[in-house]
């Protein structure tokens, strides 16, 4: 009994039946023991009745827990009292109105927070509790919201319950990395409602959204703007991207005044036409020669180095006579009856004649024994190859974006050479790569009181989607200047953003915002 209900001296265990699917407890509370009125708090001793309840418990293995719980209604006898007669409540063991224990509606909790509506219910099915998936929603919507602290650094950033057409806001302490509240969409009213409500917040980390930047203006005028860096650094690669666009034609490097072909040259007979490497014949014909002469050159007999070896005698003589491995290996390429034709069928081909058959004739009338093009066809075919070789295609300028916004020691040596040459074609897009440096050193070292040079040095050239970019951070320089010197960041908004994506995709995207705002307040 003691493992079954632990830690309750006011409970009487009467009976325990255990059926196969299920364990029955019969208990009542004790006589005699004084209730306090949950209105006025004066105990009672006068008895009304009694009744049954029951609960639902914690499973016990692969057994549901059922407690049949005897209690008892008790007068209230306090003349100033409203309440004649209440029911006695059982610490940890029983709730008003309540049909499970504590510590089994804890576990229902807990799953529908984690997994909200059917897949909840899957697992409560294996660890038998029986429920369903819209009791388990109604749990999560019956749990009371936690009990926000004060709020000094807010983050705001928007997310969507249906990308393209539904979106709500979400709010972040920067302190605490808790999330605050989920507001319906992204407009400024609910935002600036909201703030009206919190009046101790200082700071104000945000996007660049312009609705957000006058919910905050109008809702927390004391606070402080901070435009996230990441934004910031966003906005800056769209207009790199932009401005890259307008200078493709920059990209492709000019064609050569006279190109000159590259003269065809026979293929090597000892290499691989398709790979370039030796062939194994003449790969395994110097590895035996270096073999049988280093065994010859311990002592080994003719016989004794064939049988280590695995050749014949004859073979192993001729290894252990050559002194020039060459010679061997010159014997090991096999010989073609096209071989003596090869010098005429290079220069043919670096004349221009590219046609198998006609070159096939030509060597035919010279003498050439073979009666079709086949072997002709073979020996073109690595020419060919390498005559289709076209050159590498010029970056896109997606590439060039990435390329000039990235960190310079992060460049391979390929990227680099290729950014330089499209820089020394384009001089506004070396200076373009100069101001975007700039920028990023502005915001590594925390220098936002440079950002009114930066601007001025950028109207100085001739960017016009650069132009536009300053523009925007000099409408919104105080918060601009606060993200590039602050250390304040909307990272941890972020972050919530995506665990939303993830609640919302595990609920199929069918839940309304109120049942998505409780799982990522309570979860």
């Amino acid at each position: 009994m003691q493992l079954l209900l632990p830690h309750l001296a006011e409970v009487l265990v009467e009976k325990v039946r255990v059926e196969s699917r299920k364990v029955l407890i019969t208990a009542r509370t004790r006589d005699g023991t004084t209730v306090p009125c949950p209105d006025c708090g004066v105990p009672a001793l006068r008895v009304h009745s009694r009744y049954q309840r029951h609960l639902a418990d914690a499973a016990l293995g692969d057994r549901t827990v059922v407690i049949d719980l005897y209690v008892r209604r008790m007068f209230c006898d306090t003349t100033h009292c409203a309440r004649r007669t209440f029911a006695e409540q059982v610490a940890e063991l029983t709730v008003r109105y309540g049909r499970r224990t504590p510590g089994l509606a804890e576990i229902v909790q807990t799953i529908a927070l984690a997994l909200a509506g059917r897949a909840g219910a899957r697992l409560a099915a294996v660890l038998r509790i029986p429920i369903s998936r819209t009791t388990l929603l109604n749990a999560v919507m019956a749990t009371p919201d936690p009990v926000p602290a004060e709020t000094r650094v807010l983050g705001v950033d928007d997310f969507a319950t249906r990308r393209g057409r539904r979106y709500g806001t979400v709010l972040v302490d920067l302190d605490t990395h808790r999330v605050l509240d989920l507001l319906p969409g992204r407009e400024k009213a609910p935002l600036i409602a909201w703030l009206a409500g919190h009046p101790g917040i200082e700071v104000i980390c945000r996007d660049r959204a312009g609705a957000y930047a006058e919910a905050a203006s109008a809702g927390a005028p004391q606070a402080q703007q901070v435009a996230d860096a990441w934004h910031l650094w966003d906005n800056l690669t769209h207009a790199v991207e932009r401005t890259a666009i307008a200078h493709r034609c920059c990209l492709t490097p000019p064609p050569p005044e006279h190109p000159e072909p590259t003269p065809a040259t026979a293929p090597d007979p000892a290499l691989n036409p398709d790979t370039g490497t030796e062939k194994w014949l003449v790969t395994r014909t110097r590895e035996r020669h270096r073999a049988v002469r280093d065994l010859l050159a311990q002592g080994w007999t003719i016989s004794a180095i064939g049988r280590e070896l695995g050749l014949t005698r004859h073979t192993t003589r001729r290894y252990a006579r050559c002194e020039n491995p060459e010679a061997l290996a010159d014997r090991a390429i096999r010989t073609t009856r096209l071989d003596a034709y090869r010098p005429y069928l290079i220069s043919r081909w670096n004349q221009g004649c590219t046609n198998a058959s006609t070159l096939f004739r030509g060597i035919q009338a010279q003498g050439y024994p073979g009666r079709t093009p086949q072997a002709v066809r073979r020996f073109l075919r690595p020419l060919r190859d390498t005559a289709k070789k076209a050159p590498s295609p010029p970056p896109k300028p997606q590439d060039l974006t990435r390329w000039i916004t990235r960190h310079p020691g992060h460049l391979q040596a390929e990227e680099d050479r290729l950014l330089d040459d499209v820089l020394a074609r384009c001089p506004e897009l070396a200076v373009l790569r100069n101001h975007v440096h700039a920028f990023a050193r502005m915001m590594c070292d925390r220098t936002g009181t440079d950002l009114p040079s930066w601007i001025s040095a950028v109207r100085a050239d001739d960017l016009p989607h650069l132009h536009a970019f300053a523009d925007g951070l000099q409408r919104d320089q105080d918060a601009v200047t606060a993200g590039l010197t602050l250390l304040w960041s909307s990272g941890p908004v972020e972050g919530h953003v995506n665990r939303i994506k993830m609640l919302k995709r595990q609920m199929y995207g069918r839940a309304a915002l109120p049942l998505l705002r409780k799982r990522v307040l309570l979860a």
